[in-house]
């Protein structure tokens, strides 16, 4: 471990390398943290995630890892003990939204979907659980949908919230150690992968919902992680929604 990374803070950040986990990362960043970009695909991607950390004014490094995976999972934990000294952040923002009505709803794909969202989840979590410093925080990513119960969200919402009872439980299993555990369920966030394949009413109808009368950004969800990981040591064992009112 290196002189200049011992006094600092140090996130990891699964699903940095784009959307909202990219923000996350780069926020926490001019925070001062010292970030393990998280990615199980493009090495590219990661890599401009982690220049946009040190842009920020951060330390960055990527590790690959299948969120899924123990194994892979458990080496990302200790990359990040050697390269900075510990662990005080977990953001888990990695996960998949395959969209489909439960009538019609390819079973495999389901399958494949809750492999990520509640094994990956609970795999992460476990690490997070062993290793996070006293005064260190554990952030999942749920969904506004759960309560919104829109058509087609069944798989997906089914698979976040099984995310929303983990984070509950485990805060309160980690009851003594001075680490909060909760999710934040971001609501409809112009992020790419959203726009993608939406026409233009769509949008608009949908960024029409809030009262604030606009669709959330990655920065909007961003800076609530940044709340829960850093100065908001008496919020734990929530579901923070991030919504703009829509819920």
């Amino acid at each position: 471990m290196s002189t200049e990374h011992a006094s600092s803070r140090v996130a990891i950040v699964t699903g940095g390398s784009g959307g909202i986990g990219r923000q996350v990362a780069e926020r926490l960043g001019a925070e001062g943290y010292a970030v393990v970009v998280g990615y199980s695909g493009s090495e590219g991607k990661a890599a401009d995630a982690a220049d946009a950390v040190k842009a920020a004014g951060g330390t960055a490094i990527t590790v690959r890892a299948d969120v899924a995976e123990e194994t892979e999972v458990a080496a990302l934990f200790d990359r990040a003990e050697r390269e900075f000294g510990g662990i005080d952040v977990v953001v888990h923002t990695a996960g998949l939204m395959i969209l489909g009505p439960l009538a019609t709803y390819d079973l495999d794909v389901l399958d494949r979907m809750h492999r990520v969202n509640i094994r990956g989840t609970f795999v992460v979590d476990q690490q997070a659980a062993r290793r996070v410093r006293s005064g260190g925080a554990i952030i999942n990513f749920s969904t506004s949908v759960t309560k919104l119960a829109p058509p087609g969200y069944a798989a997906y919402a089914a698979s976040k919230g099984s995310v929303d009872a983990i984070t509950l439980i485990l805060a309160r299993e980690l009851r003594g150690k001075d680490v909060t555990v909760n999710a934040v369920a971001p609501g409809p966030t112009a992020t790419p992968l959203f726009l993608d394949g939406k026409d233009q009413a769509t949008i608009d109808a949908m960024a029409a919902r809030p009262p604030l009368e606009r669709l959330g950004t990655p920065d909007d969800i961003a800076e609530a992680v940044a709340f829960l990981a850093g100065p908001a040591r008496w919020i734990n064992g929530q579901i923070i929604y991030v919504n703009g009112g829509i819920a």
